[in-house]
């Protein structure tokens, strides 16, 4: 499974993400993202060419809760050339935006509510979801499985991987243990991101940044 390093605690990029991007460029990680609200466009900017000088792959995840600030979002990801736009309900209008660039797009199933956001809906609507945005052109899906509220995260991580059929499953928030990790392989994840319990320690206590992401990725 895939590893996506959010640099982001509570559903915001941290104000210092061009320093942690630094201090963790040793480790090598090979998938790193941030979130549409904490920073400027410019340092978002500027995150994605780091990123990029690293050998990484690049993520943004939409957390805006209105269409119009989602789409705005998507202009963003687009216009700093991320090479992954995650999350977002607005599908039509986002694979609008992104039309003829290389950025891939992974939109929420199911209903997200809020900031920090949770995730609404059961296993049928998640699995017609998935089916129906493969079907417009999505290369797969940005699943809050451990955010929802009203089915079995788990339950909903297989609902979509049958919806998808072969085609990518990142899971995102709340995965702040080993368990969850392998729990998330066993039920047909691809990839999962991890923000805040690296900046909260919680994978390895007592360690520095560098040692959560080595235990996460030990895991991975």
């Amino acid at each position: 499974m895939d590893f996506i390093f959010m640099l982001t605690r509570q559903d915001r990029t941290v104000p210092d993400c061009l320093t942690v991007l630094d201090d963790i460029a040793p480790l090598g990680l090979r998938h790193i993202g941030f979130k549409d609200v904490g920073a400027d466009e410019a340092t978002l900017h500027a995150l994605t060419a780091r990123i990029k000088a690293l050998g990484a792959v690049s993520y943004l995840e939409v957390v805006a809760t209105t269409p119009e600030t989602a789409l705005h979002s998507a202009r963003i990801g687009k216009a700093i050339g991320v090479d992954r736009l995650l999350g977002g309900t607005q599908v039509t209008g986002t694979l609008d935006i992104l039309a003829g660039s290389t950025v891939e797009y992974y939109p929420f199933p199911g209903t997200p509510i809020g900031h920090p956001t949770q995730l609404g809906g059961n296993e049928a609507l998640v699995e017609t979801h998935c089916a129906d945005f493969i079907a417009q052109g999505c290369a797969g899906v940005d699943l809050l499985a451990y955010r929802a509220m009203e089915a079995d995260p788990l339950a909903l991580v297989r609902a979509a991987r049958r919806g998808l059929r072969d085609k990518p499953l990142i899971c995102a928030g709340g995965v702040d243990s080993p368990a969850r990790i392998e729990a998330l392989r066993t039920a047909g994840a691809d990839g999962f991101t991890v923000g805040s319990a690296v900046f909260d320690g919680v994978f390895a206590p007592g360690e520095a940044l560098t040692g959560q992401l080595r235990a996460i990725l030990a895991c991975a």
